[in-house]
């Protein structure tokens, strides 16, 4: 019995042996055909849509995983929400080569930040650590919440500021051979619980100035809190976060704080910050994205002064969650619209998301907004973080790719009835986390689909982020978009 099933395996093996060049060259046809259909797909949808978008990070060497910081244990019952910031990408030429690099944050104490290097064949080398942009996450000094680059000091090189929940931080650009810190001498503020940040010459002088947007208040360490009375005290017109800071660039390496003096006053809980001249008058307006509350609108008077005028213009009227915000000229018509990202849960909460542009027949000092989002086609875009404009298809229309997803748990178990409860107590309740339901693991607007929405050029946007190979689902917050390979088509990196 057992000489014939010897001789039965061994026979199975020879015939499995004489058929395995059959087998492989079966099974490569068989991945070829595979190839050939799904080339044919991308190309259809090129020769459709202008473009399509393939998910390549790892192969390029992008090699990253975001780490969330831990906040006191007072918050660990709602530290998925709290603690879900921090991913950011921004696009640098750090070292003038002429092509893009991209600098990347992380949170956790002890995790590291990447700035890669594009090394201009479609691959990226990490060199934070010689470079010294990589251990910014340190006990005591905070956590990363993003970075954005200016050269302060007009040498041809951008210099790194990186905003913490913490201490910010300011590395001078040493000519693309490393970076170094010059935070103490600068004269900028020990702490600043912020998520955003941008360089902008407000005065015109030449030199860029640096603003740096408050979320938490300054008094407050996340990490070590006197008690949990540090959420927003509403969820429609909170003015209990962090302060704004302006400082004018004196010229020799510092910084002076005027935020009081050119009146710049806001206490409301800021996510998001952009400054461009949206009134032509020569001199860049600030608007300011905020969570639990209205949009602000900051015009630039002469360089001198700034007047909020939000809901003068139209923009700050109806109390939403700022997420993020963007300029772009949709219309092709000299004039800047603001696309300002919002949260939406089908049959929970609608917000959606605002496309301000201006009303025909207003400019200049008597701009006026509308929101033309729900008719243009981009207002629903999930739970919405991080949204850009570019044009993806070179069609000369700018485009908007937008990120979102909040926490993304059990898919099972929705925290959503909750969340809608707490949102709509006293304002002693909300603003005590203490109060705020545990999470338990449980999701709240996770697993999104993103959204690309392509602009006809006509007044209509038309999604087409699964079409244009854009299918994944993470909890997404900042996008950055870039030509990384120098070969006149957008790339778009996702934090």
């Amino acid at each position: 019995m057992q000489k014939r099933a010897a001789r039965f395996f061994l026979i199975l093996f020879f015939l499995v042996l004489l058929a395995t060049p059959t087998i492989r060259r079966a099974w490569k046809a068989h991945n070829q055909k595979g190839q050939d259909a799904l080339a044919s797909d991308v190309n259809a949808v090129i020769a459709q849509h202008g473009f399509h978008l393939e998910e390549n990070a790892q192969a390029a060497g992008l090699v990253f995983t975001h780490q969330a910081l831990t906040l006191d244990p007072k918050l660990l019952p709602i530290m998925p929400l709290v603690a879900s910031m921090g991913a950011s990408v921004s696009i640098v030429d750090f070292d003038r080569d002429g092509h893009d690099d991209i600098y990347v944050t992380n949170s956790a104490m002890g995790s590291k930040n990447c700035l890669f290097r594009n090394l201009g064949n479609g691959k990226f080398k990490d060199v934070a650590a010689e470079m010294g942009v990589a251990d910014l996450n340190q006990a005591e000094t905070g956590s990363c919440m993003g970075a954005v680059w200016g050269d302060y000091d007009n040498d041809g090189y951008e210099d790194l500021l990186i905003y913490r929940w913490g201490r910010p931080e300011l590395f001078h650009n040493d000519h693309g051979h490393g970076f170094t810190r010059v935070t103490d001498t600068a004269g900028l503020p020990p702490w600043v619980n912020a998520n955003s940040a941008i360089w902008l010459d407000y005065d015109g002088d030449g030199k860029l100035d640096l603003l740096i947007a408050g979320y938490y208040p300054e008094n407050l360490n996340l990490c070590k809190l006197a008690n949990t009375k540090m959420m927003p005290e509403s969820f429609e017109y909170a003015k209990n976060g962090g302060r704004k800071y302006l400082f004018r660039n004196l010229g020799n390496g510092k910084f002076e704080d005027v935020t009081a003096q050119v009146g710049l006053d806001s206490n409301r809980w800021a996510l998001a910050v952009a400054a461009a001249d949206l009134r032509g008058t020569g001199h860049p307006d600030i608007f300011i994205a905020n969570d639990y509350g209205v949009s602000e609108y900051f015009a630039n008077e002469g360089g001198k002064k700034f007047r909020e005028i939000g809901k003068e213009v139209g923009v700050g009227a109806a109390p939403k969650s700022g997420m993020s915000a963007s300029f772009g000229d949709i219309f092709n018509s000299g004039a800047l619209s603001i696309y300002v990202s919002n949260l939406s849960q089908p049959g929970v909460l609608v917000q959606g998301n605002n496309l301000w542009t201006p009303q025909p027949g207003t400019s200049g000092q008597a701009m006026e907004y509308s929101n033309v989002a729900s008719e243009m086609g981009v207002e629903m875009g999930g739970w919405s973080f991080g949204a850009q404009f570019g044009d993806l298809n070179n069609d000369g229309n700018l485009d908007i790719y937008l990120a979102n997803g909040y926490v993304s748990g059990d898919r099972k178990r929705d925290y959503w009835y909750d969340y809608s409860k707490i949102s709509g107590g006293h304002s002693d309740i909300i603003g005590d986390a203490k109060n705020w339901p545990p999470m338990n693991g449980r999701t709240l607007s996770g697993y999104q689909q993103k959204c690309v929405w392509l602009n006809d050029g006509a007044g209509k946007f038309t999604e087409v982020a699964q079409i244009v190979g854009v299918k994944d689902t993470h909890d997404g917050r900042a996008v950055a978009l870039a030509d990384l390979d120098n070969n006149g088509a957008l790339d778009v990196v996702v934090a």
